[in-house]
């Protein structure tokens, strides 16, 4: 049964609800990782899980790479 009051989580966003208890890189401290809260569809939410699955990594990790291929990109 969910808490009453204080859960801030959003329900059905996996992104929002998980925690990345391990660590972000190899210099990372436990305790050092932050929440990224954010809605997106339903639609999204399905296509990116199972792309993540479908390559044998978390939906974590597919957001780090994203991420890191569209810094490189944007900044030529």
């Amino acid at each position: 049964m969910r808490p009453v009051g204080g859960d801030r989580s959003v329900r059905g966003c996996e992104l929002a609800n998980s925690r990345d208890d391990g660590p972000a890189d190899d210099t990372a401290v436990e305790g050092e990782n932050k929440t990224l809260n954010f809605k997106v569809s339903p639609d999204f939410k399905k296509e990116f899980k199972g792309f993540a699955g479908s390559q044998g990594i978390t939906m974590t990790d597919l957001l780090k790479e994203g991420f890191a291929l569209s810094k490189k990109r944007r900044q030529k």
